[in-house]
Parts: structure tokens; sequence; C-alpha cells
């Protein structure tokens, strides 16, 4: 074997592992950031399911306090 390929060899075998480790390194990252993505995504929909019921709340207890508001506008009017 020539010298020039035994220092090719030696090199190859030499970067391989570190090859390896940043192909490995770079799918876990890809994978950590589709995992993040996921979570945010679960975190907005619950902050939306969060706002929907603090709304319906509002509404059951104040529907009927700005019905009366309304019915007293409307009935003003018309009797003016």
């Amino acid at each position: 074997m020539t010298a020039r390929k035994s220092f090719t060899k030696g090199v190859l075998a030499h970067m391989l592992p570190i090859v390896v480790q940043l192909y490995i390194d770079d799918l876990l990252a890809k994978l950590r950031r589709d995992d993040e993505e996921g979570q945010t995504l679960v975190e907005y929909g619950l902050l939306l399911a969060l706002i929907a019921i603090i709304v319906i709340v509002a509404l059951l207890f104040l529907g009927p306090i700005v019905s009366r508001i309304f019915r007293n506008v409307g009935s003003n009017l018309a009797g003016s």
C-alpha cells in the first residue's frame, strides 16, 4: 500500500465518526424543533379553549343584564 492510500484511509477512518456524529446531531435538532412546533400548537389550542370557556361563562352571567338594558333602550325609543 502506498503512503498516499494509507494516509487517505487513515484520514477517512478518523473523519467518519465525526461526520456520523454531526449527522446524528442535525437529525436530533430537527426532531426537537418539530416537537416544539407541535407543543406550541397544543398550547395555542389550550389557550383558545380557555378563552372560549371564559366567554361562554361571561355571556351566561351578563346575558340577562345586557338583554334587559337593550329592552329598556328599545322601549324608551319606541315611547319617544
